[in-house]
């Protein structure tokens, strides 16, 4: 009985074992590709690395950076927003620059009033008061006249009647009173001419050129608000209210560096690719006129043909791509700008990595 029991056992394990031989060796069929990967399209094409990018006439994408130094106080704009040429994005604290213009648009108040004043002379009351002096000398003088020729009379009548002494003073008197009326006359025409012509000129430099300095001040208080330089879309916002920038940037706590405040892309129909040559492929890039090329998304199955725009005649290290400008590298790379129209259906950012074959016709 036991033996039976043994061999039913031993021919159970040996079907179990052959069926499940059976069951692993069947064939499972491959998952397909989540993707195909890219292929060269042409004959001789060769492979670039891409960036795409905002699309512009020159240049990459827009950086923006502040021109003066400060602590933001409120961001404007958010990722991703269309802007208009000249809105505001952000502001900076300006509390000490706005007290600066306010103390130069006094003082180049004050001067411009000085200058009125000046061109204002000669004062109506001044005059009025410079003619009664002139009246009153004269008086003096016909009354020091008078008695001086009285004198004389009595004198050549009688020289007994009048000393020598009197008569000197009295002719001394006269020359007082003349030496006064020519004095008080002279004071008269001076201010009847107001201001001196030199004066006036060279108040009108001071009020010039305080008010340049306030006009300058005042310049520079509008550099406080950041504005969108043309036409399109925040990128990339890479400050936060409370940071402080400066003309270098803005700090970025992640690499450590000088980062643009903000990151415009165009708003043009078109979007850039940046493709990289390999120096030791430029001597088979294509003329310009025969040039073709075509774009493979990474991780999808899209496939776009470019547009040929331009070459950027320099060859620089092969350091865009990963944005660290510590690192050491001796590949060199020629830039070559492509092209193409906003895909409907999907996205593309700029930023993102793509991969170019470029042929020729």
């Amino acid at each position: 009985m036991r033996n039976k029991a043994l061999f039913s056992l031993a021919v159970i394990g040996l079907l179990a074992g052959l069926m499940c031989a059976y069951i692993f060796g069947i064939e499972k069929k491959p998952q397909p590709p989540a993707f195909n990967p890219a292929s060269n399209p042409y004959g001789k094409g060769i492979y670039s690395n891409g960036i795409i990018e905002s699309y512009q006439d020159n240049g990459e994408n827009i950086t923006i950076y502040p021109e003066v130094p400060g602590t933001i106080t409120r961001i404007l704009v958010a990722e991703g927003e269309r802007v208009h040429r000249g809105a505001p994005l952000l502001t900076i604290d300006d509390s000490v620059q706005r007290a600066t213009v306010a103390q130069q648009k006094s003082q180049a108040e004050a001067a411009l009033a000085l200058l009125d004043e000046l061109r204002a002379q000669p004062r109506k009351e001044n005059l009025e008061v410079a003619s009664a002096q002139v009246t009153l000398a004269a008086a003096s003088l016909k009354n020091s006249q008078d008695q001086l020729d009285k004198q004389r009379k009595s004198f050549e009548l009688n020289p007994k009647s009048v000393s020598k002494n009197d008569l000197d003073n009295a002719e001394n008197g006269v020359k007082v009173a003349k030496a006064n009326l020519d004095v008080v006359q002279r004071q008269y025409e001076l201010t009847k001419a107001g201001a001196w012509i030199y004066d006036i000129r060279n108040q009108e430099n001071q009020y010039r050129a305080l008010a340049k300095s306030y006009a300058a001040a005042d310049a520079l208080l509008s550099k406080y608000t950041l504005r969108a330089p043309s036409d399109g879309v925040i990128l990339s916002i890479n400050a936060a209210t409370g940071s402080y920038i400066s003309p270098q940037g803005t700090y970025d706590t992640y690499t450590q560096g000088s980062t643009p405040v903000f990151v415009m892309g165009s708003a043009q129909k078109y979007i850039g690719v940046r493709c990289y040559i390999d120096e030791i492929l430029v001597h088979r890039l294509p003329t310009p006129d025969r040039i073709k090329a075509k774009m493979f998304v990474r991780g999808t199955d899209i496939r776009i043909p470019l547009e040929y725009v331009r070459v950027q005649p320099y060859v620089s290290p092969k350091i865009q791509l990963s944005n660290q400008r510590t690192e050491r590298v001796d590949v060199r790379v020629l830039p070559v700008i492509f092209r193409f129209a906003r895909p409907d259906g999907f996205r593309l950012y700029p930023g993102q990595l793509v991969d170019v074959y470029i042929g020729e016709e």
